[in-house]
């Protein structure tokens, strides 16, 4: 098993890099415009995010606008601003597109709109299509940048199957990432390990970058009770549940979590599976074809809100995300939850868990079946892991604690500090 060095943290418990300098007092109120080239709100892990730090300022006394595209859905108390509607654009899931061009053109024109009115003191670009956006919006507003990327460009539409690695398009796309860090005022990574690629891969300087990973609003995110949540989904209240939570797609793992459940059924290990997401209708055909259906139940996309209630329903958590670099947010909501979570073995993932996670071999269903089997059969280290976990969750990943950090980055910046 491969071993990582701790990150240094804030007081907050937050991984951070260091950032050299004086912190201004945070201002009263400060208005941020908050570009999301995506289809918020729409119950992934992104969106979370977006969402969450949204709040969590508004909560701080702050003002925010998010602009997004024209799907999704608006969220109680945020103000939230759309593009025109394109009829023929309905994609929710999470990946790259050749749609997204002209969509972040009508989004520029969209902010840029919002912007005269709102009169931002910052731009809180997330992605790199909203840094790019803010890139132009910057020079027109005359007001900072701070860019939230949430893992490399190049490295996602790889991992997306999107470009070839080692191409011309790999190239060009390098160059424009390259281009966007240079732009902004300030990056906050969603994972310390995408942090340090920033500066050890992307030539970022230190003083422009810190690692502010998600959090989780652990009043909300809490331990219910399982038999109530199994009643409401109809699962056997016997049997041990295994639960996942997130968008369906290879990337996430959800082609190798159904090879862990076919071995696991040959080797007689019969928990059921709760698998909570969409698009599920690929992976519903493929539990058929490989003759595990009648262990799994997908629920198909899960609003934000029944959440936590339905991720108690587990006895165990999975996330076999193939990322070593990108953020990997439900692992937050899990901790919350009281959930002994297996996930493989990267250093985002330690990162947020610690020595409350279970780890296989990066990419390797085998040692994934076998990390879990061996989990399910030790009610004793279940036990001492959803305690680890829940403490974990209210003592170093408060939202709370995150947005005073982004506030006191947006006063640094607004003062020319």
């Amino acid at each position: 098993m491969n071993s990582f060095s701790p990150s240094p943290v804030s007081d907050s418990g937050s991984p951070i890099l260091p950032v050299p300098g004086p912190r201004s007092p945070v201002p009263s109120t400060l208005r941020v415009l908050m570009l999301a080239p995506t289809p918020y709100f729409a119950d992934r892990g992104c969106h979370v995010r977006i969402y969450e730090e949204a709040r969590a300022l508004i909560n701080l006394g702050h003002q925010v606008r998010i602009v997004t595209y024209h799907i999704g859905r608006d969220m109680p108390g945020i103000p939230t601003v759309r593009i025109p509607r394109i009829p023929w654009y309905k994609k929710l899931v999470a990946g790259p597109s050749w749609h997204k061009p002209y969509l972040d053109l009508l989004l520029f024109f969209t902010a840029l709109r919002e912007a005269r009115a709102f009169r931002p003191d910052i731009i809180h670009a997330h992605l790199h299509e909203g840094a790019f956006i803010g890139m132009l919006l910057k020079r027109l507003l005359r007001v900072p940048i701070v860019f939230d990327c949430q893992g490399s460009l190049t490295a996602e539409i790889i991992d997306h199957g999107f470009i070839r690695k080692g191409g011309v398009l790999h190239r060009l796309f390098g160059l424009l990432e390259d281009l966007i860090n240079r732009q902004a005022d300030f990056i906050i990574a969603s994972s310390t390990p995408g942090a340090r690629d920033l500066l050890e891969n992307r030539g970022v300087p230190p003083e422009r970058v810190l690692g502010l990973i998600d959090g989780v609003d652990t009043e909300i995110f809490r331990p219910y009770p399982k038999d109530e949540a199994r009643r409401a989904l109809g699962l056997p209240p016997d049997s041990p549940v295994v639960v996942f939570l997130g968008i369906l797609n290879r990337y996430q793992g959800v082609d190798l979590l159904l090879e862990s459940v076919e071995l696991l059924k040959k080797r007689g290990t019969a928990p059921h599976f709760l698998i909570m997401g969409f698009p599920e209708e690929k992976y519903r055909q493929k539990a058929e074809d490989i003759g595990v259906a009648d262990g799994i139940t997908f629920t198909g996309r899960i609003d934000y809100a029944q959440a936590p209630l339905f991720l108690c329903a587990g006895d165990v958590a999975l996330s076999p995300k193939i990322s070593a670099t990108e953020a990997n947010g439900k692992l937050f909501n899990y901790l919350a939850c009281g959930l002994p979570t297996v996930v493989f073995d990267t250093p985002v993932n330690r990162e947020i868990l610690g020595d409350a996670g279970v780890y296989a071999r990066f990419g390797d269903a085998v040692d994934f079946a076998d990390k879990l089997e061996g989990l399910l059969q030790d009610s004793a280290l279940r036990a001492v892991l959803a305690a680890r976990s829940r403490e974990k969750a209210v003592h170093e990943h408060s939202w709370d604690a995150r947005a005073k950090r982004l506030a006191e980055i947006y006063a640094n910046l607004v003062n020319g500090e």
